[in-house]
């Protein structure tokens, strides 16, 4: 009587049809051809400023930026990027799902409400009571 053996492959990550080791030796306007049209278009008109952002990756371990609006290209997957989010530096580590995304979307500007009691002259009842 004969087993049956599951062999669980990994699949692997694809972006619209390229595997990430066709994607990584590409030109930052080569991989545009594969964003959507505004990824694409902010890409087409500051391939410079991503060029730029990418030397100095290379350059430094910790990369800071403000730059939230950089879009995602395959060289800065596995790095770790500290975004700005208006009061602190957020630490995001790049993965491929991350790619024509904007740095932006992953370091979270607004936190979650969380009510407390409410303070002395918050509502008309409270002028009621003592101040002792």
């Amino acid at each position: 009587m004969a087993t049956a053996v599951r062999v669980e492959r990994k699949k692997q990550f694809t972006f619209r049809g390229k595997t990430l080791d066709e994607l990584k030796p590409l030109d930052i306007r080569e991989f545009a051809r594969y964003l959507k049209s505004r990824e694409r278009r902010t890409i087409m008109r500051n391939f410079d400023v991503v060029e730029r952002f990418l030397k100095k990756c290379k350059k430094k371990e910790k990369i800071r930026t403000h730059n939230r609006d950089l879009v995602i290209v395959p060289q800065m997957i596995g790095l770790t990027i500290y975004v700005y989010n208006g009061k602190e530096f957020t630490p995001i580590k790049i993965t491929a799902e991350m790619l024509g995304h904007r740095l932006g979307e992953f370091a979270v500007t607004r936190r979650q409400v969380k009510h407390g009691a409410p303070g002395i002259g918050a509502t008309r009842s409270s002028a009621a009571l003592s101040v002792k």
